[in-house]
């Protein structure tokens, strides 16, 4: 597919309009409410404007008056007005609004800035804005952006949020165009220190524990008998360097989680570079009574009192040294930044061995990569030539061009239904992307919102769209395990009827979209959720499984969970992740895939690594099917977007990868976008669009004296051109994969 970073399609007439003077531009009428409460209504609940309220002590922040969204019943009621006919599609909005709330006991709750959009087709759709904890002691500032993609026939925006019986308080509510910041430079590391360690005395040399102190009451002492051996994916990063000395900090007399090691590394934190942290560590018996079951341990930074995570690793008393591996990165100039060792019970006695620090060069990672991946993705082409003039070729040499026009390695995006409404955002989508996933419309709790009333319009139109393009789907997700997820009436079900449900919902959804999805996370993030198995039994997730085989057996069927590759949480280590798709297969699931959400911070490949090493002895096709990352700034985003590519490209157990979207306002993620709002391709996009540029093959020479050219290409589309004396040769090829080298015939007589 051919990439396109040009996103500039608006017409002379949008141009005018965009032109207009930010003046006159009114979207919010009566902002201040100096005109009263015109233009303003209650939504299901009465307004009233005040100069003042509680005897006096909430007074307006600026200006004479403040509204009062009151009499509420229901935590949608709120202040509204209605926007219809004043603003301009696909062009990027922000919301200012000062808010408190008051009454019935209530102190502190969220409000919330919402759209109501009204589409042409009266299919009803709600945009979240921006939400604000608000309290009933002072007025704060709420604020968000939006963007109306198509063209709807009513647009009402609102505040909604805090419980019933509370009053909204707004000041004032402004909305404006917003316009897009210039991007910060890409960082500049003077002198980074790429492999230093920055925790001083981290072996304990000499038996002197200075300068780590601890905190709490616990007592640090120097032990013997630790690896000697640096940490498996430290080792990978920082390559060969000398044996550790094998001595550890033991942490007794612990009577909190949080009692451990510490030390100051404020001075030492460079922002926007990335850190791998690695140590080992291990537990054992504190005190009579400690709890034998398996115990977090985690490396913790405190910044600025803000706890942040630099890995965990589950360990079990009197089990071995366990590594520990994370990463973290600091993007706001801190005041007191500390590390600290935490985790395990009280009573439990804490060991910690080599615990490193570092930045990390991920360029060099990437160079390494890229020579990788010539032996995992590419195969050896031969083009073997018929009909050559042998008497004209040594004075003219045949000259051969072949460039690849597609590569075939699936990388997907999610999309949302709102998003195809943009027709520069469809246009992008479908050059730059060969698969794609819904991000909710065909989740249950979006198809059967109410018991019985079952849509699947949304779906449906995103389908068409990608089928028309011949862009495969996933489908995502059948059922989703994490309570907070299930729609309240599928929560109030008892057993039979679940069950009842269940079994309709399966047979409802694959029956309907029979053939037409590759893919299905069956029960999305097991690892995290049990609804389903509490409500209905362990067997439950199997029988999920195996009804959607049997209703569709085409669609490979997936688990999907996340924190699987970065070290950041126990309850979804590689380890626990292969042992749930090994119970699942036990009790006769047919589990097709293993899927990596991908919702990363500050990714180090190694770590990535290890954790698709370990996956890999599944024997099932790894996908990323939900990667995201997120930096303010835009360079560094695209670094970090392009390690997650090559790590995935280069792996050999990696199949795919889905992006979990790309353009401002429809991620979950903030400063997670690759295209701007109003369709500006920003520096991290730049990025991956050069990365997809790496990923297609090309070759130039001339044909030898076996009228053969070879070289190696990725899987995909090629075109070859051949200059002969008579003329030229055009020719397009498949490559497929395949381990033996693939022979193209091309006869050249036909000029």
């Amino acid at each position: 597919m051919e990439k396109n970073t040009n996103m500039n399609h608006t017409s002379d007439d949008d141009n005018d309009k965009h032109h207009t003077n930010e003046e006159q531009e009114k979207i919010i009428l009566n902002p201040n409410f100096e005109d009263g409460l015109n233009n303003w209504t209650g939504r299901a609940c009465k307004i009233v404007l005040h100069e003042s309220m509680d005897g006096g002590k909430i007074v307006p922040l600026s200006g004479k008056v403040f509204a009062a969204a009151t009499q509420r019943k229901d935590t949608w009621n709120g202040i509204q007005q209605e926007i219809s006919g004043r603003f301009q599609r696909k062009r990027v909005y922000e919301v200012t609004a000062m808010v408190r709330i008051f009454g019935n006991n209530v102190t502190n709750a969220t409000v919330q800035a919402t759209l109501w959009v009204l589409n042409a087709n009266q299919r009803e759709q709600y945009i979240v804005i921006a939400n604000v904890q608000a309290t009933d002691k002072n007025w704060v500032e709420l604020k968000g952006k939006f963007v109306i993609q198509g063209s709807p026939s009513r647009v009402i925006l609102y505040l909604e949020g805090p419980p019933s019986g509370s009053d909204i308080l707004l000041n004032s509510l402004v909305v404006k165009h917003a316009k897009r910041n210039r991007p910060s430079p890409p960082p500049f590391y003077e002198n980074p220190g790429f492999g230093v360690n920055i925790i001083e005395n981290s072996e304990v040399v000499n038996g002197a524990t200075q300068p780590w102190f601890t905190l709490g009451n616990c007592k640090l002492s120097v032990g013997q008998g630790a690896p000697r051996t640096l940490p498996p994916m430290a080792r990978d990063t920082l390559g060969p360097r000398k044996p550790l000395g094998g001595s550890y900090i033991l942490v007794t007399n612990r009577t909190q989680t949080w009692m451990g090691p510490a030390q100051m590394i404020t001075d030492k934190i460079k922002l926007f570079l990335t850190y791998q942290v690695s140590a080992w560590v291990k537990i054992g018996v504190g005190v009579s009574g400690s709890s034998m079951s398996p115990q977090n341990v985690n490396i913790a930074l405190s910044v600025d009192n803000q706890w942040v995570n630099g890995g965990q690793v589950e360990a079990t008393v009197g089990d071995t040294w366990h590594e520990i591996g994370g990463s973290f990165r600091l993007e706001k100039q801190p005041q007191n930044v500390m590390v600290y060792v935490q985790g395990p019970a009280a009573g439990i006695d804490l060991m910690i061995a080599g615990l490193q620090i570092f930045p990390v060069d991920r360029r060099d990672r990437v160079r390494c990569l890229k020579r990788q991946v010539d032996q995992v993705r590419k195969r050896d082409i031969v083009l073997k030539f018929s009909g050559l003039d042998e008497d004209s070729s040594d004075l003219f040499p045949y000259i051969v061009k072949v460039k690849q026009t597609y590569n075939s390695f699936p990388v997907g995006t999610c999309i949302n239904r709102t998003d195809i409404d943009n027709e520069d955002f469809v246009d992008f989508f479908t050059k730059n992307f060969n698969w794609a996933v819904f991000g909710n419309e065909l989740k249950w709790y979006s198809t059967e919102a109410e018991r019985g009333k079952v849509n699947y319009q949304d779906a449906d139109d995103m389908l068409d769209l990608c089928i028309g393009n011949n862009i495969n789907v996933r489908g995502h997700c059948i059922f989703w395990e994490v309570e907070s997820t299930v729609q309240p009436w599928v929560r109030q079900l008892n057993k039979t009827d679940l069950m009842n449900a269940v079994q309709r919902r399966l047979t409802d959804l694959l029956t309907r979209y029979k053939g037409k999805f590759k893919h299905y996370d069956v029960n999305n993030e097991m690892l995290h959720g049990s609804f389903y198995q509490d409500k209905l039994g362990k067997g439950v997730r199997a029988l999920m499984f195996n009804i959607a085989h049997k209703l569709d057996p085409s669609p490979l069927l997936f688990v999907n969970d996340y924190h699987v590759e970065d070290g950041d949480d126990t309850r979804s280590s590689p380890e626990k992740y292969i042992k749930l798709v090994l119970d699942l297969e036990a009790q006769g699931a047919i589990v097709g895939g293993i899927g990596i959400q991908g919702h990363i911070d500050s990714p180090v490949g190694a770590i990535v690594c290890s954790a698709l090493d370990k996956l890999s002895v599944l024997g099932r096709p790894i996908w990323f099917t939900e990667l995201d990352v997120s930096s303010s700034n835009e360079y560094v985003r695209g670094e970090d977007l392009e390690v997650m590519l090559w790590e995935a490209f280069a792996h050999p157990a990696v199949e795919g990868i889905m992006l979990w979207g790309f353009w401002e306002l429809s991620m979950s993620r903030e400063n997670a976008n690759l295209v701007e709002g109003e369709g500006e391709v920003n520096e991290a996009g730049k990025r991956f669009l050069e990365v997809k540029q790496e990923w297609l093959s090309h070759a130039y020479g001339i044909i030898d004296d076996e009228s053969e050219f070879t070289f190696k290409g990725y899987h995909g589309t090629y075109a070859v051109e051949v200059c002969t004396p008579a003329g030229i040769v055009l020719k397009t090829f498949v490559v497929e994969k395949g381990d033996t080298p693939l022979i193209i015939s091309i006869d050249l007589s036909c000029l």
